[in-house]
């Protein structure tokens, strides 16, 4: 894929953070406050990757509430929201002159009322009848549905709903977008399978900051690989 095309972000700008004793919760995260100190460059797929509360869907989140996307899901302009937990971070984003200026926002974790949002507020088009699918059919569905014209896609861990192959399926179809003029995909993952989506810049996240880190170099592909090749070992640790 041509990374000198306009890209609805280009680049986070730093804005700069607080010391630590007035930061709050999220500036402490080092994955954010590296961002927010240093910025970030973006790619046309750029992929997060680290263990839970490193600030992958903080990072994710905060891009989505910079380009006005609900921060429970949902288009540039949604109005969804049920209990506010966001964090009060938005970023200065840098924006490709001609770029797509769709967006849409998968967070898997509020998918279910978001659903019932797309009930009670019908568009001009019949919607797919997301409640009366399988959880894993829903999100497919949700993507093909959503998923399909230049812009910016951010998902927020969307293999919570998805088999082996639904996994396979959505890499699929991430990468015929990706690799469509105007469009953009930043994605959180704990699936080494969406991880390994070809021709993705992968950042991974922990107590270090943010690094840019080949796919077979990960620490989740290679627990992974560890474990699928002896599982006695790893559960030996677990369950003693």
């Amino acid at each position: 894929m041509s990374l000198d095309r306009p890209l609805p972000v280009r680049r986070v700008q730093p804005s700069g953070a607080p010391d630590d004793e007035d930061a709050p919760w999220y500036a402490r995260i080092p994955a954010v406050r590296q961002v927010m100190e240093e910025g970030w460059d973006l790619d046309p797929v750029t992929i997060l990757v680290g263990e839970n509360g490193a600030g992958k869907s903080t990072l994710v989140e905060a891009l989505a509430l910079s380009r006005d996307m609900g921060p429970e899901g949902g288009s540039i302009g949604s109005a969804h929201s049920t209990r506010p937990s966001e964090a009060e971070l938005r970023f200065r984003l840098e924006r490709d002159v001609g770029a797509g200026r769709f967006g849409f926002f998968l967070r898997a974790e509020t998918m279910h009322s978001f659903y019932t949002y797309l009930e009670e507020n019908p568009g001009t088009r019949p919607e797919p009848r997301f409640h009366e699918m399988s959880h894993g059919e829903s999100f497919l569905s949700l993507v093909g549905d959503r998923m399909f014209k230049p812009g910016l896609y951010l998902l927020d861990e969307p293999e919570a709903a998805l088999s082996f192959t639904g996994c396979l399926a959505l890499l699929a179809h991430l990468h015929d977008l990706a690799r469509s003029p105007g469009s953009q995909v930043v994605l959180s993952t704990h699936s080494p399978i969406l991880a390994a989506l070809p021709g993705a810049t992968i950042w991974e996240v922990g107590e270090w900051g943010m690094r840019r880190c080949a796919w077979e170099e990960l620490d989740l592909v290679l627990r992974w690989q560890g474990f699928l090749d002896d599982p006695r070992r790893y559960l030996r640790h677990v369950l003693d």
